[in-house]
């Protein structure tokens, strides 16, 4: 399986900033994305290992099938996010905001 090329922090910010949503299967392995706002984006089955999504807003996004593993998500706003399916093993979800949000197992969050 070959691996895609990793999309550049910048490249991410200013396609959001033009109206792109869509980043299905985007490789931001290790993206530095504190404090970002990237509401609605459509990163399922992207790779975000290791990302620093800390204070990010992913509100209503969708990351299934993502890979999270050693993601940092603390305070993250993800209210109504999709996680079904996502690999968040060792991902840090410390005071982030899942109301809403659909978990790996299906379950709601209340």
């Amino acid at each position: 399986m070959k691996t895609k090329k990793a999309m550049k922090t910048s490249e991410l910010l200013s396609r959001y900033a033009v109206g792109q949503r869509d980043f299905r299967g985007a490789n931001l392995m290790g993206a530095q994305l504190k404090k970002v706002n990237l509401s609605y984006a459509d990163f399922s089955g992207a790779d975000l290992r290791g990302a620093n999504l800390t204070s990010a807003n992913l509100s209503y996004a969708n990351l299934q099938e993502a890979t999270l593993t050693g993601a940092n998500l603390t305070e993250a706003n993800l209210t109504k996010v999709n996680l079904t399916q996502t690999h968040i093993h060792e991902a840090n979800f410390s005071r982030a905001n899942l109301r809403g949000a659909i978990m790996p197992d299906g379950v709601i969050q209340t």
